[in-house]
């Protein structure tokens, strides 16, 4: 087996999936029209990830988020009573 072709035979699993996705895009594109994908929080979990958002929403922007915020809703949920 050439030398060259070892490099290729790695990428190939790569460029194939890159492909794929522009094809996939592409068809949605077609039937839905233009996209908007934003960060989104999940409150639940604490985790952000990246998915489409309606036209009219704003992504999670991580510079307005407060961690001590999302600690102290969890704890000051809880009474006496649940900590025992």
């Amino acid at each position: 087996m050439k030398a060259e072709l070892i490099p290729f035979l790695m990428l190939l699993p790569f460029m194939l999936l890159f492909i794929y996705a522009g094809i996939r895009e592409y068809q949605r594109y077609q039937t839905e029209g233009r996209a908007k994908y934003g960060l989104v929080y999940d409150e639940e979990t604490g985790t952000t990830h990246v998915t489409g958002i309606a036209q009219d929403q704003e992504g999670y922007d991580p510079t307005e988020f407060d961690p001590g915020d999302h600690n102290e809703r969890q704890t000051g949920s809880e009474t006496d009573d649940d900590r025992t």
